[in-house]
């Protein structure tokens, strides 16, 4: 599905992995007892277009070490989930009180706030819930403490960048890093670690080598897909980007390029870039979807 602020720019393969992910989650979604208004906010939150980031990286990842991306679908669609959840809740008014969301009203604009409180709610419970359903209960359990630890991490950034709460001491890109590395990375590296679960539980293997090759890209990506959001935040305009720019530094929290300077910044891609690169080096052609997207996400300008 292409995003509703502008055609779709992501590499080739990802827009089918979008797509595939998009029909499972409705599919599985409306086979679950909600009331009407309910599952229709929930689709709404959920169903509305993005980049499908998380599962592509889950669905790929899965692939590279072995499985195929159906394998990795019941993981894709959990870290979707959990995302959507925290947007739904980051933007809302004791949040980030954001009034716009790819290009759409935010769901508390469009439902009210107590309905975006409580689809946020649901799609967590549900990204635990689609696990155990569409997994072997052994695959399941590694799979829900992944994506549980990505889940904490992630409300622990999102924590640090709204509230405070750092110890003393830390230099301004040393908070920066905590912040990113935990807000948006974490939730990134679940997502690269449980599609390699996934993958690796399909041919039968335990290959440590492996998770460290995986872990060590979505880390990488992690990092640099939140300071190229920085970059973007700074650079592109509201209708460009589908969502209300320059927001960051309007509330005084800090970005790479507000700590480091636009330069730095874009430098700190560029190393993060090769480092994800790097890592994916003995899988060869084999990771080139990896490879592909890693490209695609160091020059994303939405």
């Amino acid at each position: 599905m292409s995003p509703p602020n502008g055609p779709d720019t992501t590499p080739g393969g990802a827009t089918a992995m979008a797509a595939l992910v998009e029909g499972f989650m409705a599919e599985w979604l409306r086979r679950q007892s909600l009331p009407g208004n309910l599952l229709q906010a929930t689709e709404y939150a959920l169903l509305g277009g993005g980049k499908r980031l998380r599962p592509i990286l889950a669905m790929q990842c899965c692939d590279v070490v072995g499985g195929s991306v159906e394998d990795a679908l019941p993981s894709a669609a959990a870290v979707e989930m959990i995302h959507a959840f925290s947007l739904v809740h980051d933007d809302l008014p004791a949040l980030d009180n954001d009034d716009l969301r790819r290009g759409l009203p935010t769901v508390h604009k469009k439902y009210g706030e107590a309905m975006a409180i409580l689809v946020g709610d649901g799609l967590m419970s549900m990204a635990f819930q689609v696990l155990c359903d569409r997994q072997e209960p052994a695959l399941a359990g590694r799979l829900c403490r992944e994506l549980a630890v990505g889940s904490t991490m992630m409300i622990a950034g999102q924590v640090l960048d709204t509230l405070g709460g750092f110890e003393a001491g830390l230099s301004d890109r040393s908070r920066l890093e905590r912040v990113h590395l935990n807000k948006t990375g974490a939730l990134i590296r679940a997502s690269c670690r449980m599609g390699a679960l996934a993958g690796l539980a399909r041919v039968g293997s335990s290959d440590a080598a492996a998770m460290t090759a995986i872990t060590a890209y979505g880390e990488a990506i992690g990092l640099m897909f939140q300071i190229v959001d920085d970059l973007v935040d700074v650079q592109q305009t509201a209708e460009h980007a589908g969502k209300r720019t320059g927001k960051d530094s309007e509330a005084g929290k800090l970005t790479y390029p507000g700590v480091v300077g636009v330069a730095a910044a874009r430098a700190e891609v560029s190393r993060l870039h090769a480092e994800a690169r790097k890592s994916l080096e003995p899988y060869g052609n084999k990771a080139g979807g990896l490879i592909e997207l890693c490209d695609y996400l160091a020059v994303r300008t939405k």
